[in-house]
């Protein structure tokens, strides 16, 4: 064998092992309604960092964004019947479904967004319940994001009292929402990533949302001012993977990814204070107004909200899994993770 051929031999059979070493490598699709951009964006992109690093490599995520392969109302059915290996899933469009994540979406007098992550994510990781309830449905649960405390922008009229609600045509999210219907809202079903165009042509006069959407989505252009709450969040809202898919996953992958879940609540805490500080200034510099809801105001909208705690105990009961003591153990972590923020502060502020 000539020189020539002995190296043609050898580059064949190195392009070989490396396609062999190629294809040894998982990759998992993951399906994403929102746009690659904003701290979500940031937040899920460091998620597929951390599983590639923990795996050294082994497993991938390659990240499908702007609902390339289905919208956010479809995600729960795509995720289950395996359209992706896993994907980001929004509880407040799957009432029934996924009504056991559902609890992070109630008012519950909790709008700090990591404490929220943090009792969210142990709640979902040790509850035998929900999480046979998932497997029903062929998911299981990978980690959490929030969308922080739950605000409202307006075009035209500012919601400056509970007063003002009444009439105006609002696009809302799950308790929050129905608490404005019952101050006189007229609630027109919508998508977030909808609303820019429902405001900008008058379908809608005002849209809840999170200050760090509002800037993701160029909501800003659109809205004349911007009403906080600091009511509540909706922290239904996180990662979850096809059965199917997990269970075919060796040990230490599922370590990886279950392990990349957790610490996106740290992660997305620390990008989600800064991005939302940031989201309220380019408001201001947009010619946005900001306002405060009052005190009293505030707490009439807390009491309304009461009664939707209630209820979703009674359907959590009605699938089988025990309400009342979900949501005391969900109040108890929430207390929990207060106060490791009161007396350490937050972990990236941390030495």
């Amino acid at each position: 064998m000539n020189f020539r051929t002995c190296t043609l031999a050898l580059g064949v059979t190195m392009s070989l092992l490396g396609a062999a070493a190629a294809s040894a490598e998982t990759v998992l699709i993951h399906g994403e309604a929102g746009p690659n951009r904003g701290a979500r964006a940031k937040a899920l992109q460091w998620f597929a960092d951390e599983v590639d690093a923990k795996s050294s490599g082994d497993v991938k995520i390659d990240i499908q964004w702007g609902g390339a392969l289905y919208k956010a109302p479809a995600a729960v059915e795509s995720i289950g019947q395996g359209v992706s290996d896993l994907g980001t899933v929004i509880a407040v469009y799957f009432p029934q479904e996924m009504i056991g994540y559902g609890i992070a979406d109630l008012p519950v007098q909790n709008p700090d967004a990591w404490v929220g992550m943090r009792a969210t994510d142990e709640l979902m990781r040790n509850s035998d319940a929900i999480a046979a309830d998932l497997a029903e449905k062929n998911l299981v649960y990978i980690g959490t994001f929030t969308t922080s405390a739950v605000h409202i922008g307006c075009k035209g009229d500012a919601i400056r009292s509970i007063d003002d609600i009444a009439g105006k045509k609002v696009r809302g999210v799950g308790a929050y929402g129905k608490v404005f219907a019952e101050f006189g809202a007229n609630m027109v079903p919508m998508s977030i990533y909808k609303a820019y165009q429902g405001l900008d042509t008058g379908l809608l006069d005002c849209s809840q949302g999170y200050s760090y959407a509002v800037s993701a989505l160029k909501q800003q252009e659109v809205i004349n001012n911007y009403t906080l709450l600091n009511w509540g969040q909706v922290g239904g809202l996180g990662i979850f993977m096809n059965k199917d898919s997990f269970d075919g996953l060796s040990e230490d992958q599922q370590k990886v990814l279950m392990d990349a879940g957790k610490g996106m609540a740290d992660e997305f805490g620390r990008l989600i204070t800064a991005a939302n500080e940031a989201a309220i200034e380019k408001m201001k510099e947009a010619g946005v107004e900001v306002i405060e809801l009052p005190e009293a105001d505030l707490e009439k909208l807390k009491q309304s909200g009461e009664k939707f705690i209630g209820e979703w105990v009674e359907g959590a009961n009605s699938i089988g899994l025990d309400g009342a003591a979900l949501m005391s153990e969900y109040r108890a972590l929430i207390a929990k993770y207060t106060q490791e923020r009161d007396e350490k502060g937050y972990p990236w502020t941390r030495n």
